[in-house]
């Protein structure tokens, strides 16, 4: 039966292509909540009518958190078995389609969030589908597949969603981009966002600059600081980014912030920079520094994704797939926050391409079929209750 799978994945890479099409060609934006809920319906077609075709009976839930649209389909009566987890906003401001037009040229496939992740979303549909018609819906009771519409901006209104989603699944697939060559990610760094804000004194920078406080010499101060909380040897990074100071050129500042992006591969070494940062201190008499932010997203430890990649490399062969690699990687995903609450999970199994967030995104087509039919096994494997 693989082989048929496999085959039947081959057989479907212009219907792929076709769906993967119409969402591209649709633009999302994540800051653009009536661009997203727009485009929630569109998914909401494309997936909803290859399962429906498969004669898979279930209808899309449209949940909209804080004015942000997400969709869930959960299949069967039984009990949650398997996630299958995606995101329909990108990063790509509305007018790029005019500028990187969907293309299939030469094997490549092109256009504004294809790589990240038009092709995962299409892969899960098409996969789960698959399944469904070869072995009767009830082969995929069990799985729910679930596409946010704010991951790119930090899922601040999907968060509680994901992780109710993923409580008692035995397994979340994440259809995120794969890593160099195809390999999947089995460990993922969590993060934290901060502002670190530096408090002085305004006063004259004419008439009076002595009598100021300058926040922004404060800050000069803490920056070096706060670079230096990384732990290099450890995969820490602690990096601050853009950055404010005062409101005239004629004044000395009275406040002065830098917002700092920081990556780590384990909780503890996130919750050590919490605790640091926090701690920092004044360096001039009379100033003052606050912090705001904290934990993003929990890492995803290689301990929570061992055993499904090892269920991926024995797959793996009967999807057309040799040597199958993981990688570690610095961003995070939507996976984080499911493997933060202790669900096996395993991410990077959309698309083979590269360039995300970059005019070079693209995808290889000759690996579509591949993808889907290991995302299908996947699902096959976990539902069957096989533990080896």
């Amino acid at each position: 039966m693989p082989n048929a799978l496999l085959t039947a994945c081959h057989d479907r890479l212009d219907d792929m292509l076709f769906d993967v099409a119409r969402i591209i060609e649709f633009e999302s934006p994540s800051g653009d909540l009536d661009a997203i809920a727009r485009s929630a319906s569109l998914v909401e077609t494309v997936l909803g009518d290859r399962l429906r075709s498969a004669g898979i009976a279930a209808t899309a839930d449209r949940i909209v958190i804080d004015g942000v649209t997400h969709l869930r389909w959960r299949i069967g009566a039984g009990p949650r078995r398997v996630l299958l987890l995606g995101h329909h906003d990108t990063v790509w401001p509305h007018g790029t389609l005019d500028a990187i037009p969907f293309d299939v040229t030469g094997g490549i496939l092109r256009g504004p969030g294809c790589y990240d992740m038009a092709i995962g979303l299409v892969q899960a549909a098409h996969a789960t589908a698959l399944l469904a018609e070869l072995h009767g819906a009830d082969a995929v009771d069990g799985v729910t597949i679930l596409v946010t519409g704010d991951e790119e901006v930090g899922s601040q209104t999907s968060r509680a969603l994901l992780e109710d989603e993923a409580r008692g699944c035995d397994a979340v697939f994440v259809l995120e981009a794969s890593g160099p060559g195809g390999s999947l990610k089995t460990e993922r760094k969590g993060t934290s966002m901060y502002t670190v804000h530096a408090n002085g004194r305004a006063s004259h920078a004419g008439l009076d600059p002595e009598s100021g406080i300058n926040a922004g010499l404060e800050l000069a101060h803490q920056i070096p600081a706060i670079a230096g909380l990384s732990a290099p040897e450890a995969g820490t990074t602690v990096t601050p980014t853009s950055g404010r100071i005062g409101t005239t050129t004629n004044t000395v500042p009275a406040m002065a912030s830098v917002d700092v992006d920081v990556r780590g591969r384990t909780a503890a070494e996130l919750e050590r920079v919490d605790s640091q940062i926090r701690e920092l201190s004044p360096a001039l008499d009379g100033a003052t520094i606050t912090v705001t932010g904290g934990v993003n997203r929990p890492p995803l430890e290689l301990a929570s994704a061992a055993g499904l990649f090892a269920r991926a490399v024995r797959l793996a062969p009967d999807a057309g797939i040799a040597g199958l690699r993981d990688v570690a990687v610095g961003g995070a995903s939507d996976g984080n926050f499911t493997a933060g609450i202790g669900v096996p999970t395993l991410d990077g199994l959309g698309g083979v391409g590269g360039g995300a967030h970059a005019d070079s995104e693209h995808v290889e087509v000759a690996q579509v079929p591949h993808r889907t039919a290991l995302v299908a096994l996947l699902i096959q494997d976990v539902l069957r209750g096989d533990r080896s």
